[in-house]
């Protein structure tokens, strides 16, 4: 059987930081993604995540350049986990997505949640 660690978002990009390794220009931004939905009493309520991405450009990454705070973007990735031990002792874990098809969409597009 296939096992699969797959993730899409549409969303709205917020900070952005691009940096090179080696020779590959690697970005490491945050998207955000809103699910609308009625509470028991029927009152709208909106539950907003942040996602960290990290994306390499590549085949179907190659817009980097084009990645602006607040512009809509459709990606698609995989899940990845990092258990860290700080210095206190204290455990964390960090979960980010590794994209690894990116597409910003145009100007005029309204990302929008329905109820």
């Amino acid at each position: 059987m296939e096992q699969i660690n797959r993730i899409e978002l549409l969303g709205i990009v917020g900070n952005i930081r691009l940096q090179r390794i080696n020779d590959r220009r690697m970005a490491r931004f945050t998207v955000v993604t809103n699910r609308a939905y009625k509470n028991k009493e029927g009152a709208p309520v909106i539950e907003t995540q942040w996602h960290n991405v990290t994306a390499f450009e590549g085949k179907n990454v190659h817009n980097l350049d084009c990645l602006e705070k607040g512009c809509a973007v459709h990606l698609f990735g995989r899940l990845q986990i990092q258990r860290v031990t700080s210095e206190d002792g204290s455990d964390r874990t960090y979960v980010d997505i590794i994209c690894n098809k990116l597409s910003i969409l145009p100007d005029d597009t309204d990302v929008q949640y329905e109820m």
